[in-house]
């Protein structure tokens, strides 16, 4: 990012990136989280939960490139190792459930991730609402996104 672009952002730049690297870790665990979970969930309707976490999981990986695109902007560096993601993480990573088939676990979990992700997503937005206008647009269309995947776990979960 040019110089007039960082000095336009109304934040410490450098609490601001270690925030995106916050983001960026929750989005890699649960890029993993959906992905290996959509490897080894087994049992009745498994297939179709298998095909939703495969494209949650995608998503994620799309906010996760998002997140370091901008952390480069601002004259940071993304994570780099990624033992350093559960130490950097506000949101927890977890493991599918011991019984692949128990498909109402792993569908809480996920509805569980995007409910700490929503949580994060709208404090980050609310920091940097009229400080760094080119930040905020990338958390608010990542809220919406993790909302939306939020639904889509609810209507997932047995009635």
């Amino acid at each position: 990012m040019g110089k007039k672009g960082r000095e336009i952002v109304g934040l410490d730049i450098e609490d601001l990136v270690n925030s995106l690297n916050q983001a960026l870790a929750n989005e890699w665990q649960s890029f993993y989280q959906y992905w290996l979970a959509a490897h080894v969930v087994t049992g009745e309707g498994a297939l179709g939960l298998s095909e939703q976490l495969r494209k949650i999981a995608l998503q994620e990986m799309d906010h996760a490139d998002e997140l370091a695109k901008r952390i480069l902007q601002l004259g940071g560096m993304p994570l780099t190792n990624p033992r350093e993601w559960a130490a950097a993480a506000s949101c927890a990573y977890v493991e599918p459930p011991e019984n692949p088939a128990d498909l109402k676990q792993i569908i809480k979990d996920g509805a569980d991730a995007e409910v700490c992700a929503i949580e994060f997503y709208n404090k980050l937005a609310n920091k940097v609402f009229n400080k760094d206008s080119v930040t905020y647009q990338i958390v608010v269309r990542l809220l919406a996104q993790e909302v939306e995947q939020e639904d889509a776990f609810d209507d997932m979960l047995p009635r």
